[in-house]
């Protein structure tokens, strides 16, 4: 399966959460700690996406992480207050293309999907109906993650917020699709919205900065597992862990220390 992260902050250079780390999202592609459901190795594609004064920007491609020789320096010289990136493991089955890595973006959202939908696509036919025709037609890639995050968009198309687009999304399709893992992943790059349904999700955050990632980047102790069944709503200076069976936002949670990278 996949590993993605999301940041939202000060400005910090995107080699920070890329490569610098001694478990980097670079690290994590070829040496994860906890994949859990299989998968050994993300070398199917990745992309990267954060916001510039002048709108959202992305960088995605086919090959691992660790192959691409121009991306290194690009996120040495890039500097950004809201990123989202992620590495992929794909399914058996479905395409190895720059389109279907994540992060999918429309406006100033970013999304990603780790996990798998169970019985794709039969399971998902009824959800996949009840979206514009336009929208299944320009799907970025014929995979359950891309049809994810037209679920989402379509949620926050009509007018939903962050939280209820991934939570009326993982209800659904957790419902159609019972087994599916589903930790889905959307910023605005301001606030950061993650489900955990089947895969492993932590975060480190205090008043300035708050970083949420598949595994942790540092032995820093302030990372914080969030549980499985569970939304995590993040912006600085404030955290909410929601269940999932809970439609009421759960309390605040007090953030922690300065995280390190964070400018």
């Amino acid at each position: 399966m996949c590993r993605h992260l999301a940041y939202v902050g000060p400005p910090i250079p995107l080699s920070r959460l890329l490569f610098e780390p001694p478990h980097s999202l670079s690290h994590q592609s070829w040496a994860p700690r906890d994949m859990r459901g299989g998968g050994t190795i993300n070398a199917d594609g990745f992309g990267v996406g954060w916001h510039t004064a002048d709108g959202p920007v992305r960088y995605r491609r086919a090959g691992p992480l660790w192959s691409d020789p121009d991306l290194p320096a690009l996120a040495r010289s890039v500097r950004s207050g809201g990123a989202l990136a992620a590495v992929r493991s794909a399914t058996v089955g479905m395409p190895v293309t720059p389109f279907a890595a994540a992060p999918f973006n429309e406006g100033p959202w970013f999304f990603s999907h780790n996990g798998v939908v169970a019985g794709w696509p039969a399971s998902v036919e009824k959800a996949a109906a009840a979206l514009p025709l336009n929208d299944l037609l320009t799907l970025d890639a014929p995979t359950d993650s891309a049809l994810l995050w037209a679920l989402v968009r379509d949620q926050l198309r009509r007018g939903s917020g962050l939280f209820e687009a991934v939570a009326g999304t993982v209800a659904s399709v957790a419902a159609s699709a019972p087994g599916s893992r589903l930790n889905l992943l959307l910023t605005d790059g301001t606030t950061v919205v993650a489900s955990t349904v089947g895969h492993a999700l932590s975060v480190l955050a205090d008043e300035h900065s708050v970083l949420v990632s598949s595994e942790p980047l540092d032995a820093d102790p302030s990372w914080r597992p969030v549980p499985d069944g569970t939304i995590l709503v993040a912006e600085p200076g404030s955290l909410k862990q929601i269940p999932l069976s809970d439609s009421q936002p759960a309390r605040a949670v007090h953030a922690g220390p300065t995280t390190p990278g964070a400018a």
